[in-house]
């Protein structure tokens, strides 16, 4: 997907949720729900305008940076090589921060159902997508697995990014996976991610180390 298009389908989303957001604000409650446990329950509240506005503006400072970052990398023409899946990932991260977003105005609306079971797919099958998009990632500075090592070489940073794309994978299918376990349903989301992060961490260097003994 261009960039072109890709900004103006991010601003219509973008414009859709704050309009939205201005429709429902007055049937809002004045504190709304908005963080749960990992059981599901309300264990925060912020005021109505936050509640209502804080994501979509989130979502135009981060439009904004993913549409910066290819102009300001000084690897910007590794990133050209798969800027269309970036451009995809750019639009899944709106569809999913508004998908959650739309979440909480429902809630708070009085609608009932179980947060973390409903937020726990979409999160699966964002790391999904973010594990495609690491397999095909050239060496950049903002965007994949970034240690000195995986930057400091081409084939490291490859090696490490065939495997992150799997391991993403496998995290994201195991969080789906994670709704048919109720309370302990979050564990299936922070252990695998929580463990990804650590051995790529270990295994770029690791790769590091081989190459250049």
């Amino acid at each position: 997907m261009n960039t072109k298009l890709t900004t103006i389908i991010a601003i219509i989303i973008i414009a859709f949720a704050i309009l939205f957001g201005a429709l429902v604000y007055d049937k809002m409650p004045d504190q709304v729900a908005s963080h749960w446990s990992e059981k599901g329950d309300v264990d925060g509240y912020t005021s109505k305008f936050w509640g209502v506005f804080l994501m979509p503006i989130i979502s135009i400072f981060l439009l904004a940076l993913f549409l910066l970052i290819p102009h300001l990398d000084p690897l910007k023409e590794n990133i050209a090589e798969f800027r269309n899946i970036f451009n995809l990932f750019i639009l899944l991260m709106l569809v999913f921060l508004g998908y959650v977003w739309s979440l909480t105005i429902f809630w708070n609306l009085g609608f009932t159902f179980n947060m973390t079971s409903a937020i726990l797919p979409a999160i699966g099958f964002l790391f999904i997508f973010i594990g495609y998009m690491l397999g095909k990632a050239k060496r950049n500075w903002f965007i994949g697995i970034r240690t000195p090592w995986t930057l400091s070489s081409d084939t490291v940073w490859d090696k490490t990014h065939q495997l992150a794309g799997k391991l993403f994978i496998a995290s994201g299918i195991l969080a789906m996976l994670g709704v048919f376990f109720g309370d302990n349903a979050v564990w299936f989301t922070l252990i695998p991610i929580l463990g990804t992060t650590l051995w790529l961490f270990i295994y770029s260097y690791l790769l590091y180390q081989k190459e250049n003994s």
